[in-house]
Order: C-alpha cells, then structure tokens, then sequence
C-alpha cells in the first residue's frame, strides 16, 4: 500500500537514524508508521533512542521527500523492499547493518539458490579478464543458475557483469546512488542489458543522492551480504574489493581469491588475503565447488520424508518446510512456521547434531 511504504521510505531518512536504529524503532513500535505517530515521551523510553533521537523523530519533516521517491519508483517501475517484507534479501536481512529499504530495478531473485559476488580491482589486467571471463564462463557450462553480484565499476565489476550475461548468468549491480542515472555513465548499456535478462540494479540510495565516494564503500556491505560467497579477482593492497571481502568475513561468508605473481600491485590484495588465511584460493570452479559442497546443475531433489520417522513435532515441521523451500533463513523459518526464535534455534541444533540439517553463512539452513 502506497502509505505503508512512504513511511517506510520515511523512517530512512530521519537524522540520526540509521539502519540498526530504525529496525530498533519498528519492532518496539509494530510499523514505520506507529514510528512517526508514537509520542516523543514513549520513543525516549526505547533502549538506545534517548532525548535527541526522540526529538529528531518527532521534528522530522521527511513524508514530503518520502511522498516524492513514491511518485518516483512508481513511474519509473521500480520496486521498494522494506526489511520485512517477504521478498526482501534473506541473505542480507541476517546482517545486522542490512539496509532497511531496498530499490530494485528489474526483476532478480534476490533470494536465489545460489549467489555469488565478483570484485575486484578497476584496473583489471588482462589475466584478472580472462580469470573473469573464464571462471563465469566454466559456471555457465557446468550448468549453474547462479546469480552473479557486482558492482558496475570499471574494471573486474564491470567484466563480471559482461561475462555473466555473454554465458546466459542473471546479474544484478549494487549502485552507490540513486537509480534515476547510471555511474559511471558508460556503462549504461550494460546496465540496460542487465534488467531486460533476469538482472538488475540494487540501491539503498533515493533519487538524486549525491555521488559521493561514501557511498560507494557504503554499497559494498550490500554486495557482502546478498552473496554466499564473494570471489576476489584483482586487487591492490588497499581498496574497495578487500573492504568488501572484510565485510563478508563479518557476516561469515566464505571469500575466494585468485592468486597472482609476486610483485604484481594488483594482485598483492588478493595474495595477502590468501596468505592471512583471509580467503581460500581459488583458480577453477572446481576450487569454489569444494570449499562451498557445491555441485552443477539444479537444486538437490528433496530428502524423501519417509527417512524423517523420528522427529518431534517442532522437528518435523521445519523438515517439511525446508523440504518444500530449500535453503531458508531462520527468521524465515520463524516466520513460516509460527514458532518462536528460542524454539527454532535448539531445534535446528538437534537436526544439526543428527546430521539432517546443515547450516550455512547468514544463518541459513538446508536439508543435507
């Protein structure tokens, strides 16, 4: 609805209020809305909003802007995803710093079976290309439907997106800005190519956010936390590509990191990280599918029920959903199931433990 979403989209622009805050706010209040219509002595009361905070939240004059990014999305068919919404990112709703609203153009699935981020330098050379060109090439061919998560820079970024849509691969692009314009600008027609495949562009900016170079190192968390695994190909000693495999070691996804000679500048970032036991090694798909337990071709079929005679009830309530779902978040599990977060957690364990469940990066669960 048109007025749970210009509150949502409000609820971001709030001083002082940032993605952590704002989660904070919405769940001792129950919605974005009841956040603007709660008296200012009530939000003082919540734990970590304080007097200034709360007067932030009262003061602010934010639905004019909110109203206007409506109108905007809206024309340019555009998608909002609110945290809670159920199409939201799964992967990223388990960081804790995950934005609260996201901008979609396009229509990927965020919540695809298998994700995975290429980053790298912008001054690729020609063996970080061919690494590029090659590893997503090989994907394709083994039969992965994978998506492919970048950053439409020059260089690696933009080399992952072409190699992804030249071997038949959806590929979204996390953008520092705003969707109303495309930087760098010479990249548009890929970024076209990109919605009109299965792809698209990600932002947690509104329209007409200022390009600032903040916000790019900001975007790398999203780049992070949408992936199960972020894959460096080139990198200096410093730079975008190693924040963005940092983060992903926060979340507690696995990071790969093609090697290169000694003494290549872009390649020191990517041998540190190997040499830091930062990153696995990585030169094949074959190196990606050992450390993940991954294997071409499509999902798994389902473990046949008749195997599960054993199970509690809570247990088997969630078999039969990741039965039916796959690989699932435990919110999500939560969620679809009804039951509470201190019955889920020792549940998953026990199923863990009995070797029917395993768990993966971002707290997700899947059938073994």
């Amino acid at each position: 609805m048109k007025k749970d979403l210009v509150y949502q989209i409000a609820l971001s622009l709030i001083p002082g209020i940032g993605c952590i805050t704002a989660k904070t706010l919405v769940a001792y209040t129950g919605s974005a809305e009841q956040v603007f219509m709660e008296k200012e002595k009530a939000l003082r009361a919540i734990p970590g909003i304080g007097t200034v905070l709360s007067k932030n939240i009262a003061a602010a004059d934010v639905l004019s802007r909110a109203e206007k990014e409506f109108e905007f999305i809206s024309r340019n068919n555009i998608r909002a995803l609110f945290y809670l919404d159920e199409e939201y990112p799964q992967r990223l709703h388990s960081c804790e710093d995950a934005p609260v609203i996201l901008f979609v153009k396009g229509n990927p699935d965020l919540n695809a079976h298998k994700i995975i981020s290429v980053v790298g330098t912008r001054h690729a050379t020609e063996y970080g290309k061919e690494s590029v060109d090659s590893f997503i090439s090989n994907l394709s061919e083994k039969g992965y439907k994978i998506l492919v998560v970048s950053g439409l820079a020059y260089g690696i970024d933009i080399r992952a997106h072409k190699a992804a849509l030249s071997s038949g691969l959806p590929t979204v692009a996390v953008m520092g800005h705003g969707l109303e314009t495309i930087y760098p600008s010479v990249h548009a027609s890929t970024a076209k190519e990109m919605v009109e495949h299965q792809g698209g562009l990600v932002s947690e900016f509104l329209s007409y956010s200022p390009i600032d170079p903040k916000n790019f190192i900001r975007r790398n968390r999203i780049i992070a936390g949408l992936s199960d695994a972020t894959i460096v190909v080139e990198s200096a000693r410093k730079g975008g590509a190693l924040v963005t495999a940092e983060i992903a070691s926060s979340y507690n996804r696995d990071i790969f990191a093609f090697p290169g000679r000694k003494g290549d500048i872009y390649s020191e970032g990517c041998n540190f990280l190997i040499k830091s036991n930062k990153a696995a090694l990585i030169e094949s798909v074959a190196d990606l599918e050992y450390v993940m337990n991954w294997s071409s071709g499509s999902k798994p079929d389902a473990v046949q029920p008749r195997l599960f005679t054993d199970l509690t009830p809570d247990e088997k309530i969630i078999v039969d959903l990741l039965q039916n779902d796959g690989e699932t978040a435990i919110d999500q599990i939560c969620l679809k199931t009804g039951l509470a977060v201190n019955k889920v957690s020792p549940t998953l364990l026990n199923l863990e433990f009995a070797g029917l469940v395993k768990g993966m990066p971002g707290k997700i669960y899947k059938l073994i």
